[in-house]
């Protein structure tokens, strides 16, 4: 689990005015820790400078000052414009237009490195196109699943970011949901309908809160993610292969392989993401059942949070945000709780070790670079890779394929027991998976009579539709 287990801290930030910005007051601004700046009102999560009671300059005197500190006629607007859109804001748990607008203002200031994201010309997407072409010429010889992606895209940072912000907001609403449901409930009852304005804003402002935060974090992600598929789920729109030649890049930077290998490489594991969801079709609700799982069982400390209300004070809005910080949200050790995660954790270790079994025998006899980029990506992938963490950080679950190594090798037994439709046929149905007492113990899965489920559900399949049928003729009896 992460220190701030749903990722509810300040943003990081970057000083208004160049160094004259780091001798500012800790509390007005200054150079922030956790990442790349993207918010350029200084600490404050609503984007002011100085409030009144901060310390901010001429705070005694002039309030006005105090509150908007230094900032320019445009950062004024801006942060007009920013609480405006707090306050008016009536949707879900979490403001997804701010989200996706602070996501986006990262993306365009480039990440660490100095790289700006850029649009993607021609000759990339002809590169990525042909890779994915390539690539699922390659599956097709071992893996008896067919192509999946209808179409191939070479994304920009930006273009990624778009492109998966509905599967972000699948995955993080439930748990801004209870979140933001037990921000109203810790009034008592006959105080709500008094406090009702009160509440109204700070659900209105806990959705900014939210949609700041996850802004931050998928836009930082979009700076290192390589495809559509790096957490091991589709984030992307079904059916299509999706690179981020940028990225691709810098990926390949320092590993001392052609890059056109490297883009080969990354195009066979989209492309053999992209086979198992599309042609497995209750895989994605599977996976995504296990998320939302795991968020029901989360537990919020209603005696902290009554507490922070209770101190709150108005001219310290970020009071609130520090509070999200301090442990009031805990997974509840519950059995429930441990069922999903152990299911999650297995599902999330069968995709990533089908996929690296069906890539490494695709690519172990063309690339010669094949054995360095399985182990690079595994590595990755299972250490907690840049996608791991920040999907940790936005809702306390570590989407790591601890077991991803047992799995490859689980899949490659069974390839070689049973044959690449034997192998992947146990995906026609999830209680034909292996589970993860059969990883301790691959070899008494591969050679265990496995069980056929076809029958079964053509048994179901037939009697829920005689259901309805059965149901009318007995109302055409008592009718009679």
């Amino acid at each position: 689990m992460s220190d701030t287990p749903f990722g509810f801290g300040l943003p990081p930030e970057e000083p208004e005015n160049g160094d004259e910005g780091k001798k500012k007051d800790p509390a007005g601004g200054g150079q922030g820790s956790g990442g790349q700046g993207g918010n350029p009102f200084g600490a404050n999560p609503f984007g002011f400078g100085g409030l009144p009671g901060m310390g901010g300059p001429g705070g005694a005197d002039n309030p006005f000052a105090a509150m908007f500190g230094s900032l320019n006629p445009n950062d004024l607007g801006a942060a007009f414009q920013q609480l405006g859109q707090m306050l008016s804001y009536e949707g879900g748990p979490v403001n997804w237009d701010m989200a996706k607008q602070i996501a986006r203002q990262v993306v365009a200031q480039g990440t660490a490195d100095g790289t700006k994201d850029a649009s993607v010309g021609p000759a990339e997407k002809a590169a990525v196109e042909e890779a994915v072409r390539l690539a699922d010429l390659w599956l097709d010889g071992v893996t008896s699943l067919p192509s999946g992606a209808s179409t191939a895209v070479a994304w920009s940072r930006a273009e990624w970011v778009e492109a998966t912000l509905p599967a972000w907001q699948q995955l993080v609403d439930p748990v801004a949901e209870r979140v933001g449901a037990a921000m109203g409930d810790v009034l008592p009852e006959e105080m709500q309908a008094m406090a009702g304005p009160l509440i109204g804003m700070m659900r209105s402002m806990g959705g900014a809160m939210f949609g700041q935060q996850i802004g931050q974090a998928v836009g930082a992600l979009a700076g290192e993610v390589v495809g559509s598929t790096d957490v091991g789920l589709p984030l992307g729109p079904a059916g299509r292969a999706a690179l981020l030649p940028l990225n691709v890049e810098a990926f390949g930077k320092d590993l001392g392989v052609p890059s056109d290998e490297v883009r080969l490489y990354l195009a066979l594991r989209e492309a053999a993401h992209q086979r198992l969801f599309a042609h497995v079709p209750w895989l994605r609700a599977h996976l995504f059942g296990a998320v939302e799982g795991y968020a029901r069982g989360i537990k919020v400390d209603t005696s902290k949070l009554e507490e922070a209300v209770g101190q709150l004070d108005p001219t310290h809005p970020e009071q609130l945000q520090e509070a999200l910080q301090q442990g009031m949200f805990q997974p509840e050790d519950t059995p429930e709780q441990k069922a999903a995660l152990a299911r999650l954790e297995t599902a999330l270790a069968l995709v990533e070790g089908w996929v690296d079994a069906v890539v490494h025998e695709a690519a172990k006899s063309r690339l010669t670079s094949a054995d360095a980029l399985r182990e690079t990506l595994r590595r990755r992938r299972a250490s907690g890779g840049p996608a791991e963490q920040t999907f940790a950080t936005l809702i306390g679950l570590e989407l790591r394929p601890r077991r991803l190594r047992d799995a490859a090798r689980l899949w490659a037994s069974l390839t070689d027991a049973r044959g690449v439709d034997g192998r992947d046929g146990l995906w026609e149905h999830p209680d034909m998976l292996p589970t993860a007492t059969d990883l301790d113990d691959p070899d008494g899965f591969v050679h265990r009579e496995h069980l056929d489920f076809s029958e079964l559900d053509k048994m179901l399949g037939e009697a829920a539709k005689g259901d309805p049928g059965k149901g009318d003729a007995e109302d055409g009896d008592d009718k009679a």
